[in-house]
C-alpha cells in the first residue's frame, strides 16, 4: 500500500440483493504474526482495484498514509455510496478487509453489511456462498496461539468444506493447476503462497482424511470423487 504504515488486504463475495451470499468462499484467520486470507478464486476482483485507487488517491491528496482502522471505515463509505447502482444492476459485494495493524502490533479481520456496516471479527470470518460451511470448521478448529503453517491449513480446510458442500465454491483442481488463493499479512507485509505450497498442503489434507476415514486417497483433481459406501465424501 506504498507508504501506509498498515498492511492489508480484502477479499469480495458477490451476493443478490437482500438474500444471501453468492458464487464464493473467502476466509480469513488470525494467527500469532498476523492474518491469513484465502479464496477460491471465484472473488470478485473489480472492487479491490476500486478501492486501492481510492486509497492511491487519498494519500496523494492528503499526503499521509490512512491507518487500518481508517481504511476499513474508507472500504464501508465505498460500499455505501455505491450501493444503489449496486442494487440497480442485481449486484451487491460483501467483503472481507484484513490487514496488519502496525499500531497494535497484531491482525484484524474486518467485515461489512450490504449497507457498509463495519463489524470487528476479533479471530476468524467467512463469507460467500460456502461462508456457513467454512465458519463451522472455522470454529471448530481455530485457537490461540495459531503458527502460520497451523492457520494456512485450517483456512484450506474450511475452503475445502464449503466447496464440499456448497456447488458454487470451487474445490481444487490438479489438472488445471487451480487452488484458493492464499496469502498472509504480517508486519513484514503480504506474501502470496506459490501454487505449490497450496497443492501439496491440499494433498496432505486428503490424505489425513482419507485416513481417518479409512479409505484411499481421493485426488485433488478430481473433489467430485463418490462417497464410500455408507457414507458421504469428507
Amino acid at each position: 500500500m506504498g507508504r501506509s504504515e498498515q498492511r492489508s488486504a480484502i477479499g469480495g463475495a458477490s451476493a443478490e440483493p437482500f438474500t444471501h451470499t453468492h458464487a464464493t468462499t473467502i476466509v480469513a484467520v488470525r494467527y500469532t504474526e498476523g492474518v491469513v486470507m484465502a479464496g477460491d478464486r471465484r472473488a470478485t476482483a473489480e472492487m479491490v482495484k476500486m478501492f486501492q485507487l481510492e486509497l492511491e488517491h487519498f494519500e496523494k491528496v492528503e499526503g499521509t498514509a490512512l491507518s487500518l482502522e481508517g481504511k476499513a471505515n474508507r472500504l464501508g463509505n465505498m460500499i455505501r455510496q455505491n450501493l444503489p447502482s449496486a442494487m440497480a444492476s442485481g449486484m451487491v459485494v460483501i467483503p472481507i478487509f484484513a490487514g496488519y495493524d502496525t499500531r497494535r502490533r497484531e491482525g484484524r479481520i474486518y467485515n461489512y453489511d450490504i449497507t457498509g456496516g463495519r463489524y470487528e471479527e476479533m479471530e476468524f470470518h467467512a463469507t460467500g456462498s460456502g461462508g456457513i460451511y467454512a465458519r463451522g470448521v472455522l470454529k471448530q478448529h481455530w485457537n490461540r496461539g495459531m503458527s502460520r503453517d497451523e492457520a494456512v491449513d485450517l483456512c484450506l480446510s474450511s475452503l475445502f468444506e464449503a466447496a464440499d458442500e456448497d456447488s458454487a465454491t470451487g474445490g481444487p483442481d490438479a489438472i488445471r493447476g487451480i487452488y484458493p488463493s492464499v496469502a498472509t499479512i504480517t508486519a513484514d507485509g503480504y506474501d502470496r503462497l506459490e501454487d505449490d505450497e497450496v497443492a501439496r498442503r491440499f494433498e496432505t489434507l486428503l490424505a489425513t482424511r482419507a485416513a481417518r476415514l479409512g479409505i484411499s486417497a481421493p485426488s485433488v483433481a478430481d473433489p467430485t470423487t463418490p462417497a464410500p459406501k455408507g457414507g458421504r465424501r469428507k
